[in-house]
Formats: structure tokens, sequence, C-alpha cells
């Protein structure tokens, strides 16, 4: 019997395609913003914004104190990462302004009211898979648990752009494909939290996750290259990649080109 077990679901769940009900095009507004504070709990306590910013850190590290940091952040969800970053830059001197992005209306609209008149943070909706970006418009783009929502044909995608739109590096933070990371998802949406939408996705969140080397495997194939990995306690990881900024000017302009793509007005 044993010679019929599947040696790769005794490592880490089996990969799965179930949807999220938080993918659904229209929730309801409470309970959506009671699973996006969720997630800004678990970003802050359980290493997600720890992973992001020591990412950021290394990327930004020959930037003089007082530049400008021009941030994109994909999927934003309730806005905690680009929070989280412009609290980082601005205490290191850095003058920071972060473009928060989502493809939901409901999650921008979410995203607003949380944040308020928060400075240096602007919205835009926008498909992570063709942003509606210059070239190079950015220094770093970033995004926080949204491959896991991906096909993998759609995460090369977005990779790319975010590659494209990005002068320094991209941070991609997302979780991992293990036993441990599911059963913390369970234990978290069962004990921790009593919202329906995190209850059904936390667990499934794990599962619908890549591993280490498939995420790397992405990357690969999204022509990304210098990448470095830190993980948090196994269950979450931050792959980072720098572009290669030193072979060219800092806020360079955009040539004839890419000055024909169109770049959304954020409000």
């Amino acid at each position: 019997m044993i010679r019929h077990l599947n040696v790769r679901a005794l490592r880490h769940p089996v990969w799965t395609t179930e949807r999220e009900l938080m993918d659904e095009p229209i929730l309801d507004p409470d309970v959506l913003a009671g699973n996006l504070r969720d997630l800004a709990f678990s970003n802050r306590w359980l290493g997600g914004d720890l992973l992001t910013l020591r990412a950021l850190a290394r990327l930004v590290a020959g930037l003089p104190a007082t530049s400008r940091l021009h941030v994109l952040d994909i999927a934003t969800g309730g806005a905690d990462m680009p929070d989280a970053v412009l609290s980082w830059s601005h205490r290191r001197g850095y003058r920071a302004r972060v473009v928060a992005t989502d493809l939901s209306s409901q999650m921008l609209s979410i995203a607003r009211r949380r944040v308020g008149t928060t400075t240096g943070m602007k919205f835009a909706a926008a498909d992570a898979r063709r942003l509606p970006f210059a070239d190079a418009s950015f220094d770093i783009a970033t995004c926080s648990l949204a491959l896991h929502h991906l096909l993998p044909a759609d995460a090369v995608s977005m990779l790319r752009e975010m590659r494209r739109v990005a002068r320094l590096g991209i941070i991609v933070n997302d979780l991992v494909r293990c036993w441990h990371g599911y059963a913390g998802g369970w234990l978290f949406g069962h004990l921790v939290s009593r919202n329906r939408l995190t209850r059904h996705d936390a667990p499934l969140s794990f599962r619908r996750a890549y591993t280490v080397n498939e995420m790397l495997d992405l990357a690969h194939a999204a022509g990304l290259e210098r990448l470095e990995v830190t993980d948090f306690l196994g269950f979450r990881v931050a792959i980072s990649c720098s572009v290669g900024a030193a072979s060219r000017q800092l806020h360079e302009p955009p040539g004839p080109e890419t000055q024909k793509r169109q770049m959304m007005r954020a409000g």
C-alpha cells in the first residue's frame, strides 16, 4: 500500500485551482473589510511586512538619504502593505510615494476608506497582467499575497509586467504550499478570526500557493534573474529581484517607444 502513496503529497499539499471566496466579483462589503483586516493582522505579526521591508532595504541600499522613492503595489487589497512601506521609507528619510493598485473596485473602495488622507499614497485600478504604466515608471514594484491567486501563465505575465515597470527591482511576497502552513491557516481561520471569508480562504490559500521551487520556475519563465529568497518559518517567502538599474540612470525618462504607452491617471 505504501508504494502507492503520493510522495509529493507527503511533502506538501497537492496544488488546487479551487476558487477562493475573495476572488468573487461582488462580496458583502463588511465581510470583505473584515477579511482584509485579518490579512493586515497576519502581515504585521506573521512575517509579511518583515519580508517585504527587508527585501526593500536591500534593493534601495544604494540610494542616498532623502532620495525620492516611487513604489507600485499590485493587488493591494486593504493597502496595509503600502502603509508599511511608506512608514518604513519615512523613518529612513526617503521621500516616498506609493501607487496602490487592484483589479477589484470593492478592494479599492475599502482601501481608500481605511487609508483616508495618508500622505504619499494614491490608488488606481489595474490588471496585474497588463499594467497600464510606462516602462521603468517606478523604482520598485511589489505584490503581497497575490501570486497564489493566479494560474501559472497569469503569474508569469504579472512578473513580466512588474519587471517592465520597475527601475530598481521587484518584490514578490507570498505563501508557500506546505502542510504546517495549511494547518496554521486552518487554525488562524477558526481560532483567531470569525470572518467567514478568512475561515474558508486561509487554509485554501496554502493549497493554491506555489512551492519555493515553483515560484522560482515562474520567475525564470518571466525572464527574472539575480533572485534572492528570504523565508519566514517556512510558510511565507519573499523573492526579490534586482533589475540592473546600475546600468541606467535613476528616473531615466522613457524613450519614444515607451512614451506611446499611456500611463493611467492615479487617483
